[in-house]
């Protein structure tokens, strides 16, 4: 993988290689909120609730600070209660709600809006 100042994936792996986690991040590309970046987690199902997510996040902070990010932001399907669960208790606030911001299978799905606040 290239190494690439706007950007960064991070994964997670099992003690076996097997690979249990995601996240990329990628800062905002427009001059006026360069400071802000957009995020996206996925946890392998036997995987959640072991801290998993929890240290991906960990990392992307981490990123965003030697990258001068300030601010992480990420969407959420509304149903998913776990990992708005996850992202509150590590300090995500929900800011908005996309009414119609996915296409999944044939229909569109709302998404909820969420940022943390990089100290």
């Amino acid at each position: 993988m290239r190494r690439y100042a706007h950007a960064a994936v991070f994964v997670a792996e099992r003690d076996d290689g097997e690979i249990v986690g995601r996240l990329s991040v990628g800062r905002d590309p427009h001059p006026a909120s360069a400071h802000v970046a957009d995020l996206g987690l996925m946890v392998a199902i036997d995987a959640r609730r072991q801290g998993v997510g929890k240290s991906l996040l960990e990392a992307a902070v981490d990123w965003a600070r030697e990258a001068g990010v300030r601010k992480l932001e990420l969407h959420v399907f509304p149903w998913n209660d776990a990992a708005m669960a996850l992202y509150e208790t590590f300090g995500f606030e929900r800011e908005g709600y996309r009414k119609r911001h996915y296409r999944r299978g044939g229909e569109f799905v709302d998404a909820i809006l969420m940022a943390y606040e990089v100290e």
